[in-house]
């Protein structure tokens, strides 16, 4: 399971409010089909009740020169891979799980932020926004199932 430090995040995007001083540890599990293909690149983050970019919580694939492929994560967070420092790890083999720990301000849920999953495999189509799901209490727990690659997402908070 990858960890992710909110804090280096909380610094550099909106996520830095007021609030900070109260959050939960949220674990989001993303599971692959077996669709066929090389490992995947996904993309975690959030967004706005806006639908503006809040911050990455985790970028699976090591190479930067692949990120375009994330699309919606591209766009909304004006490709600056410089940013997502401490929050990438391997890409996904096809039918395994990953599962990323983070600290969010209590301020992001029931507010109408929402977590993403762009999803690109080499040789396949993209996926951008694969999975769209609202950060709510009552959300928790509940799987998502994806468009292409990803079988079902579940954020549970701790």
């Amino acid at each position: 399971m990858k960890t992710v430090s909110i804090a280096a995040l909380l610094a550099a995007t909106t996520l830095a409010i007021p609030a900070l001083a109260q959050s939960r540890t949220v674990t989001l599990s993303t599971t692959l089909k077996n669709y066929g293909g090389d490992g995947a690149y996904l993309a975690v983050y959030l967004t706005d009740a806006k639908g503006a970019y809040a911050g990455t919580l985790w970028v699976a694939g090591g190479k930067a020169k692949y990120y375009k492929h994330l699309t919606d994560w591209k766009r909304l967070s004006a490709g600056d891979a410089a940013r997502v420092d401490g929050v990438t790890g391997a890409s996904v083999g096809q039918g395994r799980t990953l599962k990323v720990t983070a600290d969010l301000a209590d301020a992001l849920f029931d507010a109408g932020y929402e977590v993403h999953v762009d999803a690109a495999v080499e040789d396949m189509r993209d996926s951008p926004s694969e999975i769209r799901v609202p950060l709510t209490t009552a959300g928790a727990g509940k799987a998502t199932a994806g468009r292409q690659f990803i079988q079902s997402f579940t954020y549970r908070i701790q």
